[in-house]
């Protein structure tokens, strides 16, 4: 949703995604300029090439490797938006910070900052109204990935973590 909203907005958007499947989603679906396959190959090569002028803003909700070879890509004052670390979330401890971190920061003036949607709550009309009205204008693409029967709700959680989904991983309680 970010990536599409971004786009919505006339930013140029490339996504981060495991798979040719979910990358194809991400330009040919969703509208995104530009896809990286992080299990392909190297991803400092792909983040080279599809972001030549550097990361402006990144949207980060997965941590880890991810947010470490996106840090080198910054643009000068850049900033880091983190609502999430999927990829740490099952990991018997978190790793250590990135590498370059607080260094990187200070050398590009970044700006990274965390939230949560209760930082937002008081905006919450607001961004039901825009949603609602890309969605029926076919300007956001909703994509759910349906698991039904409430026994299968732990297997479906370590699949989320796995990246078996594609979409909001929704189960359904029948």
């Amino acid at each position: 949703f970010a990536g599409q909203i971004a786009r919505l907005h006339g930013c140029r958007t490339v996504g981060i995604a495991g798979g040719a499947a979910k990358t194809a989603l991400l330009t040919d679906r969703l509208g995104f300029d530009a896809a990286i396959d992080y299990k392909a190959g190297n991803l400092h090569d792909g983040l080279r090439r599809s972001c030549p002028n550097g990361i402006d803003v990144l949207f980060d909700n997965v941590g880890g490797d991810i947010l470490a070879a996106c840090l080198p890509h910054m643009a000068k004052q850049g900033r880091i938006v983190c609502c999430g670390a999927v990829s740490q979330y099952d990991t018997a401890s978190p790793p250590a910070a990135p590498a370059g971190i607080p260094g990187l920061l200070i050398v590009n003036s970044l700006t990274m900052r965390g939230f949560l949607l209760a930082d937002f709550l008081h905006r919450q009309e607001q961004a039901l109204t825009a949603l609602t009205a890309w969605v029926a204008e076919k300007k956001l693409a909703v994509i759910e990935d349906l698991i039904a029967g409430f026994e299968l709700l732990p297997a479906a959680l370590v699949g989320l973590l796995a990246g078996e989904n594609t979409g909001k991983r929704i189960v359904q309680v029948t």
